[in-house]
C-alpha cells in the first residue's frame, strides 16, 4: 500500500505541475479571487457574486472552474502526501525507509499551499508566482525520490558513480536555473517578447533592459518605481531564457553522453537526452507558432519530465552499490 501511494503521489504532482501551467497560461490564476474557496465558497463556483462583495472580480464561471480544479487536485495531493508521511512513520519498520523524506514532503506541500495562496492575494506578483512553481517542481523531486527507493534500481560501479557525481548534481541545478527563468518568462507574459527564432527582432543582441527585468520584487507588469515593464524589459527576460537553454542543451547533452557510456546508467542518459531534445523542439516551436496553448503547457510538462530524469541520475550514482557498502 506505501509502495502504490508514493508511485501515486508521483503521477498526481504531474498532473497538478500540467494542471497548474494550464491555468497560468489560460490566465486563470485570478479566476477565483479568493483562496481557499471561489468567491466565499469551497465547493464549486457560485452562479452569481454580489458587487459590492468581490469590487473589480466580476464573475467568469470558465475561469474560476479551472482555477478551482487546479485547486482540488493540489489538495487532493496534500492529503495523499500527509497519508505517505503517516504510513511511514507507522510503518517504518515493515517500510525498512527513514520517514524524515515523507515528513519534509509534508512542510514542502504547505508551504506550497502557502505560496498558492499568496499568488492570488497578491495578485500574481512574479516572484511569488517562480516560487510557487518552484515549489512544485520540488514536491516533484523529492516524490520521485521517494520512488526511486522503492525501486532500488541497479548501481552504477563506485569508480563512474564517483566520477559522475558532482556532474549530475551541477546537471540537477543547471536544469533548476532554467526552470527557474521559464517561470519567470511566463509570470512576466514574455515568451513572445522575441518573436522570430534564432535571433531576437533580428538581432543576436536586441535592445535589452537588464535593470527592471529582473528587479525580483516588483508587481506584475511595472517596475519597481511603478512604471509600466518596457518592451526592452521583456525581451531581456526571454533572451536570457534563450541563453539558458542553450547552456542547459549543451551541459546536460554532455552529461547524457558520459552516462550513455555507463551500462547501469545507459537508461537515464538516454531518456535525458531523448527529453532535452523534445524540450528543445517545443521551446522553438512555441515561438514560432505564437505560443498555442498546447504546445505552451507541454513545454512545462517536458521541464517536470527533463528534471525527474535528471533525479533518476543523480539517485543512480549517489546510491551506494554492495561494494562500497561492504566497504564502510
Amino acid at each position: 500500500m506505501y509502495r502504490a501511494l508514493v508511485f501515486a503521489g508521483v503521477v498526481l504532482t504531474f498532473v497538478v505541475i500540467v494542471a497548474g501551467a494550464y491555468v497560468r497560461l489560460e490566465d486563470a490564476g485570478l479566476g477565483c479571487p479568493d483562496w481557499p474557496g471561489c468567491y466565499g465558497q469551497l465547493l464549486g463556483v457560485p452562479d452569481e457574486v454580489a458587487e459590492q462583495t468581490y469590487p473589480g472580480a466580476p464573475l467568469d464561471k470558465a475561469r474560476a472552474w479551472k482555477e478551482m480544479f487546479h485547486r482540488y487536485l493540489a489538495g487532493t495531493l496534500g492529503v495523499l502526501i500527509l497519508a505517505i508521511a503517516v504510513m511511514a512513520w507507522r510503518s517504518r519498520r515493515e517500510i525498512g525507509r527513514s520517514p524524515r523524506l515523507a515528513t519534509l514532503l509534508v512542510a514542502v506541500v504547505a508551504f506550497q499551499a502557502t505560496l498558492g495562496m499568496w499568488t492570488v492575494t497578491l495578485l500574481l506578483k512574479p516572484a511569488i508566482v517562480v516560487l510557487h512553481l518552484l515549489g512544485g517542481m520540488t514536491t516533484l523531486t523529492l516524490m520521485t525520490w521517494l520512488a526511486l527507493r522503492e525501486v532500488d534500481p541497479p548501481a552504477a560501479s563506485p569508480e563512474a558513480a564517483r566520477a559522475l557525481r558532482p556532474w549530475a548534481a551541477l546537471g540537477l541545478a543547471v536544469v533548476a536555473a532554467q526552470i527557474a527563468l521559464g517561470g519567470w518568462v511566463s509570470a512576466n507574459y514574455a515568451a513572445l517578447a522575441c518573436p522570430d527564432f534564432p535571433a531576437c527582432h533580428g538581432r543576436w543582441l536586441p535592445d535589452m533592459n537588464f535593470a527592471d527585468a529582473f528587479h525580483v520584487l516588483r508587481e506584475l507588469g511595472v517596475t519597481a518605481a511603478g512604471a509600466p515593464l518596457s518592451q526592452d524589459a521583456l525581451v531581456a527576460i526571454h533572451w536570457t531564457h534563450r541563453v539558458g537553454a542553450l547552456v542547459t542543451i549543451l551541459y546536460l547533452g554532455a552529461l547524457a553522453t558520459a552516462a550513455l557510456r555507463v551500462p547501469a546508467l545507459a537508461l537515464c542518459g538516454g531518456l535525458l537526452l531523448a527529453l532535452l531534445a523534445a524540450q528543445a523542439a517545443l521551446g522553438i516551436a512555441n515561438v514560432l507558432a505564437r505560443l498555442p496553448l498546447a504546445l505552451a503547457v507541454a513545454h512545462n510538462g517536458g521541464a517536470a519530465l527533463l528534471l525527474v530524469a535528471l533525479v533518476m541520475l543523480n539517485f543512480a550514482v549517489f546510491q551506494r552499490s554492495p561494494a562500497e557498502t561492504a566497504t564502510r
